[in-house]
Order: C-alpha cells, then structure tokens, then sequence
C-alpha cells in the first residue's frame, strides 16, 4: 500500500502532541533539541529508501517510523496504536519498542532485535532508520564509552537487519564507520 499525506496527517498530528515538551541533548552543553525532530528524521530516511523499493508497505513502514517511540516514551498504548491504526501497525511499533522489565540494555537490544526480525521487513527499515539519525552526532554530555558501545550495537543493528533494505543498510553502514570520528575527539 502506498503511503499518503492523507493518510498520515492524523498520524503525525498525534505523534506531535504525545511527544510535546519532550527534548534530546544537542552537541553544545546546555543544547535542548525537540524530540519531534528526531521522529522526523526518522520518518525522513525511510521516505527517502521508498523508491528502492517496489514490493513494499510504504503506509506501514512510514506510521512506523512516526510512531516508533511512542509506546516506549509517551502515554499512548499498545491498544491505542492497535484501534487507531490497525494490527499491523500496532505490532510494528510494539516490536520497536525496548522492554525495560529486561535487566541490562544490551538484553533489551537484543530481544528488540528478535522481535523486530519476527515482522516484515518494513519495521527492519525503521530500526535502521532510527539508528542512522542516532549516528549523526551524539549529544555533548556522552562519554567515550557511551559512544563505543552506541556503535558497537549499530554494527549489531546492521548485521540483524540488513537484508531489510539495501538503501538503509549502505547509510547504516555509512554512518556507523563515519561516528568513528566522534569517537576519536575524546
């Protein structure tokens, strides 16, 4: 199915509000950049892989993308995604969201991986979307380590989801070996 503005405006109208007030750390220190931008940016590489591919959901991949982190970081639920958007959707967006009841983040990643590999590959597309816009520059307060091991589970990303998208596989890969650099100024 392909995707719409008509389609989507409802979509990003909500995904707007949920995440209204919500910010990320930019790279100067005192730097608050609002969290819509990230969504956005997300939604912006997956609209970007769109025409290198033909057999593809693009409404699935894209209500994915804006709505990847609401369950994990807004009041919105499982079952609203699933009654406003449909089952598809709402699994998608469950599997892209982490399970903080697992212990360590690295557990999380993991089973995040595994249920995202259980869906289509639209929701592969997302994961690595959304990790190709965490690449670009990490906030200022991120130590070394904190950097290390974001790459290190990018390359993890990158070899579990892959063969979603050649497109975002090539960023992906792009990106991770471009974030070295962010690594070497500390």
């Amino acid at each position: 199915m392909k995707w719409t503005i008509d389609n989507t405006k409802d979509v990003w109208k909500m995904v707007t509000k949920l995440h209204s007030g919500q910010h990320y750390g930019g790279t100067a220190p005192g730097e608050k950049i609002d969290y819509i931008n990230h969504i956005g940016s997300v939604v912006f590489e997956v609209l970007a892989a769109l025409p290198y591919h033909e057999d593809i959901d693009e409404d699935l991949v894209v209500k994915c993308a804006m709505l990847h982190d609401t369950i994990e970081d807004t009041s919105a639920t499982y079952q609203d995604i699933h009654s406003l958007f449909g089952e598809a959707v709402a699994k998608g967006v469950m599997a892209l969201t982490k399970d903080k009841t697992l212990g360590s983040k690295s557990e999380q990643m993991l089973d995040s991986l595994q249920r995202i590999r259980e869906q289509p590959k639209e929701v592969w597309m997302v994961k690595m979307a959304d990790r190709i816009t965490n690449l670009y520059a990490p906030p200022y307060y991120w130590n070394t380590e904190k950097k290390v091991t974001y790459q290190e589970e990018a390359r993890l990303i990158y070899n579990n989801l892959k063969d979603s998208s050649e497109y975002l596989a090539e960023r992906l890969k792009s990106k991770i070996e471009g974030y070295q650099k962010y690594i070497n100024q500390t």
